[in-house]
């Protein structure tokens, strides 16, 4: 037990009951959790408004934006609750099943991964979602929001504690922490006695609180530093299209583009048009390439000696002219945090030579990359990205909440 006595012993206990459940109780109590989301969404709304008037004035409007929901977001995650709930029963599913010569018969199937510790800033969605898919793999989750959203989420662990009791789970099965003091965190991440795996959500200063203090697995969600690459043979159309969307649908979230490099045969026209059309972003760019469109206007910025390293999450764009492929592809390998990238060409060639070289946990070709996300992928949600490569990469979605592990069946055999 941690020094803050939190009832990690319960958890732990609960997990080892969620593991043997029915797959229909935990589906009853994501349902549950989806029709109260709909029900009382004026609850939630006022209990949403009182954290956004709660934060400092100086807090960006892309921040404002990543804790703010409204009826239409509320629809989305009862929407993603159901998707989850409609997913198969991932506790058990053969993923090898082979007979050897001396008899035995081994199976390895799916397992989950035990209690999972879930710190996330800001967006209190994730709460929601990732409970959904911690519950559907068979998992016990602790849930840790930012101070910011302490309301919000407050609502949500109460809403989740009733449908769980209601299914006749154990309500231990989740612990929401709205403690803000960050030795509780401390705390839990030595708590490598009753959790499984950390998953850190959020900014950089989070993730790196995260790695240099876990004593527990980690599952690593980083910065989301992604590339748009407008080749030289690029319809151009298409081009500013998936460029005005992945920069400007929701500039606060991590698939959100932050770098745009673009082919110098086609930079006049290409750019131009972007700046027009991109009518609230600001451009940064450097050196000859700020001298040479500067003129356009005042969005566009002289940048700093790290403006290519910086995720800024708002309606700021990185613009970098390049001279080939390989130029675009050096770029991304330097600055890349191997979240998500994009090339817009016609050529297929191209593109899987983008592809193959890029190494990033989800490369596009002619899309834009705000299709990262679990949902969007048909995983029903996602408890994070991963940008790491142990384990799983991309959208962690619920398969990803398990391990593998060799159910062993034999007539009396004994090893010679």
């Amino acid at each position: 037990m941690t020094s803050f006595s939190l009832p990690l012993d319960q958890i732990r206990s609960a997990s080892s009951v969620l593991r043997m459940s029915d797959v229909s109780a935990r589906n009853q109590v994501l349902l549950d959790l989806a029709e109260r989301l709909e029900k009382n969404s004026e609850t939630l709304l006022a209990e949403n408004q009182k954290d956004l008037l709660a934060l400092n004035e100086d807090a960006t409007e892309a921040f404002r934006d990543r804790l703010r929901l409204n009826e239409v977001r509320l629809r989305d995650m009862a929407e993603s609750l159901r998707q989850v709930a409609k997913l198969p029963d991932p506790i058990g599913e053969t993923v090898e099943d082979r007979n050897l010569e001396n008899g035995l018969r081994l199976r390895k199937v799916r397992s989950p991964l035990g209690v999972i510790f879930l710190i996330f800033e800001s967006r209190p969605n994730v709460a929601v979602e990732s409970f959904s898919l911690a519950l559907k793999s068979g998992n016990a989750i602790i849930l840790r929001g930012g101070k910011e959203s302490m309301n919000t989420t407050r609502c949500f662990y109460d809403w989740m504690r009733d449908a769980l009791e209601r299914a006749k789970l154990p309500r231990e099965s989740i612990l929401g922490i709205t403690d803000p003091d960050r030795e509780l965190v401390r705390s839990l991440l030595h708590a490598k006695q009753y959790i499984d795996v950390v998953i850190p959500r959020g900014g950089e200063k989070l993730i790196e609180f995260v790695v240099e203090n876990s004593r527990i697995p980690i599952i690593k969600n980083d910065r989301g530093l992604c590339h748009v690459y407008v080749h030289e043979d690029a319809d151009l159309a298409m081009a500013l299209a998936i460029v005005k969307n992945a920069k400007t649908q929701r500039p606060g979230v991590c698939n959100s583009l932050e770098t745009l490099l673009i082919h110098d045969r086609v930079a006049d026209e290409f750019f131009t048009k972007a700046y027009y059309d991109l009518e609230t972003v600001e451009f940064i760019l450097t050196g000859s390439d700020f001298d040479r469109f500067q003129s356009l206007g005042t969005r566009i910025r002289q940048a700093e000696m790290d403006t290519f390293s910086v995720e800024h999450l708002e309606l700021k764009l990185n613009v970098r002219l390049v001279h080939s492929l390989a130029d675009a592809i050096a770029h991304i390998e330097t600055y890349s945090s191997r979240h998500s990238e994009s090339i817009v060409t016609r050529s297929e060639s191209i593109a899987r030579t983008f592809q193959h070289a890029v190494d990033s946990a989800c490369v596009y070709w002619n899309a834009s990359t705000r299709f990262t996300d679990g949902f969007q992928m048909g995983l029903g949600g996602e408890i994070g990205i991963s940008t790491q490569k142990l384990h799983v990469r991309g959208p962690v979605g619920v398969a990803a909440l398990t391990s593998e592990r060799w159910i062993v069946d034999g007539i009396g055999q004994v090893r010679k």
